[in-house]
């Protein structure tokens, strides 16, 4: 590396260690954005991961934005949207339309309703309403700050909103129906059932036999790790550890770990793990310890 490439980088730390405060405290409101956009609390990690990711290598190449907010909230509405594009295809209806026009629609709407909305009733308003209401009457941002993420117009902007409000007092004065009980694999579930009973009763040896040699740790927000010797040194922690109770139940319709507190193991969940499994072996290990931010808004049930 010449000396020119050493002062670029090192002009560049400052600059990262700020971004990183910066978004380290803004991940939350991201979470709460993009998961409402999306429908989903898991999906919506994804999406503030790709987005802070993104960031960092702006700033990397010499990019820095003048407000930080604005600029995360436009990457991570970008990344939502592109997500909702690839889904749309996947289940083979194109919505490329109604998701490129999003910056010429814009409205206004009760922030209560809003507040309290679910992740599904806020799924049925199209995506230019479901931004505008999210970010104005869930996170509070005014119509100029709505301007600089979207990079649209005040009218545009309160256009949506107002039908993205009129939407959901509709649906906020409909009588709420059960979501369908989605098919689980029973395999996974008593295979989860082992994990969560071997895991309460401190057997981590067994709990080490299982994980797959290339098995992947993610504590989200905080570390990722790889390979069956790293990854047995996290239930470590959890040996060391009193807090905790596990159960198993079930996350957005998926089968999952529900952490409770020993005190409460019946009372609501602190956070909770996801548990993938390849050949009978555990190979990936999702723990949302350290995001408990993900809870706002968590559609979650104790196994039926």
């Amino acid at each position: 590396m010449t000396g020119s490439q050493d002062q670029a980088v090192a002009a560049t730390e400052p600059r990262l260690r700020a971004f990183e405060r910066e978004a380290a405290s803004l991940r939350a409101r991201l979470h709460r954005y993009a998961s409402r956009m999306v429908g989903s609390v898991i999906d919506g990690e994804d999406i503030v991961q790709e987005a802070l990711a993104k960031g960092f290598v702006a700033i990397r190449n010499g990019d820095m934005p003048d407000r930080t907010e604005p600029w995360l909230f436009r990457i991570a509405h970008n990344a939502a949207l592109d997500f909702l594009r690839k889904r749309a295809r996947s289940r083979g209806r194109e919505s490329e339309v109604e998701l490129d026009t999003i910056a010429d629609e814009n409205s206004a709407l009760d922030a209560r309703i809003a507040a309290e909305a679910s992740l599904a009733e806020l799924m049925q308003l199209p995506p230019a309403q479901r931004c505008a209401v999210v970010l104005k009457d869930v996170l509070g941002h005014s119509l100029e700050e709505i301007g600089d993420i979207l990079e649209t117009s005040d009218t545009a902007i309160k256009g949506a909103l107002q039908r993205g409000r009129e939407g959901l007092r509709k649906l906020a004065a409909a009588p709420r129906m059960a979501p369908p009980r989605q098919a689980l694999d029973r395999q996974d579930m008593r295979r989860l059932g082992d994990y969560v009973a071997a895991f309460n009763a401190k057997d981590f040896d067994t709990l080490r036999g299982l994980l797959a040699e290339d098995v992947k740790l993610e504590l989200v927000n905080r570390l990722r790790a790889d390979g069956k010797e790293y990854v047995g040194n996290y239930f470590g922690r959890y040996a060391d550890e009193t807090h905790w109770h596990f159960a198993t139940g079930l996350v957005e319709g998926r089968p999952a770990i529900l952490v409770t507190s020993p005190e409460r193991p019946d009372g609501p969940p602190r956070y909770f793990i996801l548990i993938d499994w390849k050949d009978g072996r555990i190979a990936g290990i999702r723990d949302f310890l350290f995001a408990d931010y993900v809870m706002d808004g968590l559609e979650y049930s104790g196994t039926p």
